[in-house]
């Protein structure tokens, strides 16, 4: 039962943070009009990573890390998926795992750019 309740609030949390970070990407095309740089998801992901970091010491410090689920996987992640990996980035960082943190970073950035092309190519090989 703890499990379904959990993933409710995981569910809820992605939600929320999906709908704030559409909105928040609609009101930055008003703004600035469009533009061939993203500076709508820049923006995102750079929040969002910050409000990841104030949430892991401020929920660590207030003994209200069973908020996680809800906020930093739900809110934070359908806000942002970039905020969590640059969590375990710097997690792997503060451990002095650099080589490791930047394989992660580079693996990471580059397997999904070739993940994402290789998507394209087959969907454009099946459906065009």
């Amino acid at each position: 039962m703890r499990m379904i309740s959990t993933l409710s609030l995981v569910a809820l949390g992605g939600a929320i943070g999906a709908s704030v970070r559409y909105v928040f990407g609609v009101a930055a095309m008003r703004i600035t009009g469009p533009t061939e740089f993203p500076f709508a998801i820049l923006s995102i992901n750079v929040i969002g990573s910050f409000l990841m970091g104030v949430f892991v010491i401020a929920a660590a410090h207030r003994g209200l890390t069973h908020f996680s689920p809800f906020v930093m996987t739900g809110l934070l992640g359908g806000f942002t998926t970039f905020s969590a990996f640059s969590l375990e980035t710097v997690n792997l960082m503060e451990r002095g795992q650099i080589g490791s943190a930047a394989a992660y970073v580079a693996l990471s950035v580059g397997l999904s750019i070739f993940g994402l092309m290789l998507g394209l190519w087959l969907a454009r090989g099946v459906f065009i």
